[in-house]
């Protein structure tokens, strides 16, 4: 589990076709939007936006379902 990431740290997480790898854009603190789906991230309850290296796509991420990858 990564507790503190920040940008450009690689990390991997689980989906449904397997492991996914990744690149941190950056630690969301407030709510937004992405493609079009509502990210309800807090202070206290932060989410990482990070890039897919597989599709380039972008996601949203609670710090628990993120592992640095090595």
């Amino acid at each position: 589990m990564a507790k503190q990431l920040k940008k450009g740290d690689k990390v991997e997480w689980d989906t449904s076709q397997g492991k996914t790898k990744g690149t941190v854009e950056k630690k969301q603190t407030s709510t937004t939007h992405i493609k079009g789906h509502k990210v309800a991230a807090t202070k206290d309850d932060p989410q990482y936006i990070v890039k897919s290296e597989k599709s380039g796509k972008k996601a949203a991420h609670k710090p628990s379902e993120l592992k640095k990858a090595s």
